[in-house]
């Protein structure tokens, strides 16, 4: 008996079961007139199932997503048995050349969905990520970091409204479900709108690796294909030990009473009580030092690894159950 496969043509290649191609996704120039091309791997399995997208970069500063998406494809774990994996680790490879989160244009690539033909050169980019991968999909993994010196726990951030995300989540397996609202313009909110299921995996800090980060992203990312029947991964994850998940519902950024050099006491991650000294902010010449304590008990979801603060700068995110 003949089995009719479903045909799918990305950025007009036709990718056939069995196959991987690696496409360009060629929409801009440098200034210089130089062609950059955004490569976009495709791996498809002979039998149909799930389309998985890996995308990782949006932000071009955010390395640590990229490290979790070339580790995956180095390990071969982005092949399926069904349906298909779409992998993107440098999505805004102009700021990944550049070191910094921004397009060329100035524009936030993570602010300019759905985008426009016509628009700022973030929002064409935009725009053609819109149309000619999401379209493809079922579900996508959405890898950031925290900006600046920022650090980010491990965690998954989802919207309140969806059960079957929520199970998702807890199939990947991070530190903290985080419970946030889709920001206006994301990639998040586009994709959601189309019938996307999109996990948004924050870890790290920009410019900067961390190999426990990158684990957890890699073993969620398993996980999950292992979930949706794309691939059998029991051995890579059977001495993989699962931790507790605390789902956070509210969150809060402390911040900086004073201007001067800042140093934490806690690690990321930790659970906090109130009253609790978590680090201290002083001037160069030893005249004063002030103890942050936290106003309230929770866990740091996020952390400030800044040396130098100014008044009002966000130094501790707070999350609370």
């Amino acid at each position: 008996m003949k089995v009719h496969r479903r045909k799918i043509v990305i950025l007009g290649e036709q990718i056939n079961s069995g196959q991987k191609r690696i496409l360009n996704l060629d929409i801009a120039r440098l200034h210089t007139h130089t062609k950059v091309e955004i490569p976009v791997i495709v791996e498809r399995a002979r039998e149909d199932g799930p389309v998985l997208l890996l995308n990782a970069g949006i932000h071009g500063d955010e390395l640590n997503g990229v490290e979790i998406v070339r580790e995956l494809l180095a390990k071969k774990y982005t092949k399926p048995e069904k349906g298909m994996v779409i992998s993107i680790p440098t999505l805004n490879v102009f700021g990944f050349l550049n070191q910094t989160r921004e397009f060329p244009d100035g524009k936030d690539l993570n602010r300019s969905f759905p985008g426009s033909k016509n628009g700022s050169m973030a929002s064409i980019f935009a725009y053609h990520i819109m149309k000619e991968i999401v379209p493809h999909i079922d579900y996508c993994i959405d890898f950031h970091t925290g900006g600046a010196q920022r650090f980010n726990t491990s965690q998954i951030r989802i919207s309140k409204k969806d059960s079957n995300l929520l199970e998702l989540a807890k199939v990947f397996n991070p530190r903290f479900i985080v419970f946030a609202s889709e920001r206006d313009k994301s990639f998040r909110q586009a994709a959601t709108a189309l019938g996307k299921k999109v996990l948004l995996f924050e870890g790290g800090k920009s410019l900067d690796f961390k190999q426990r980060v990158t684990q957890r992203g890699v073993n969620g990312t398993l996980r999950v294909m292992h979930h949706l029947g794309m691939r059998d991964f029991s051995g890579e994850l059977e001495n993989v030990k699962s931790n507790g998940i605390i789902e956070i519902y509210k969150s809060a950024w402390l911040r900086a009473k004073n201007s001067g050099l800042y140093r934490f006491f806690v690690k990321d991650g930790s659970k906090v009580e109130k009253g609790d000294v978590i680090g201290s902010i002083s001037d160069p010449y030893g005249r004063f030092e002030y103890k942050i304590r936290i106003p309230q008990s929770g866990y740091i979801i996020g952390l400030n690894h800044a040396p130098i603060v100014y008044k009002g700068d966000a130094i501790v995110h707070l999350g609370f159950e």
